[in-house]
């Protein structure tokens, strides 16, 4: 999915549900967890930051793209459903 494809998707439930509308993460389909969102980050950003000062992070690994947008996990709430997977609308 793409960051265009990703926006669009929003913008339809934003219309429908409104911006406060709490948004989460479904994760593990055959486990399913519902997660919270910590934030948004790119793989410049992460590539940027361990040349910054290596010794801060745990690994040494840059990421293959820089220009890749991750949503990061923030830690789970609940049991999620699977039919999040049979209703999720795609591109």
């Amino acid at each position: 999915m793409t960051l265009g494809e990703l926006i669009g998707l929003l913008e339809e439930y934003r219309d429908e549900h409104g911006e406060d509308c709490e948004v989460r993460l479904m994760t593990q389909q055959n486990w399913p967890f519902e997660n919270r969102i910590a934030g948004v980050t790119s793989g410049a950003e992460m590539n940027e930051a361990e040349h910054d000062d290596p010794h801060e992070f745990a690994d040494a690994q840059d990421v293959a793209e820089d220009a890749m947008v991750y949503i990061v996990e923030g830690g789970q709430i609940c049991y999620g459903s699977k039919r999040a997977w049979e209703t999720c609308r795609d591109c």
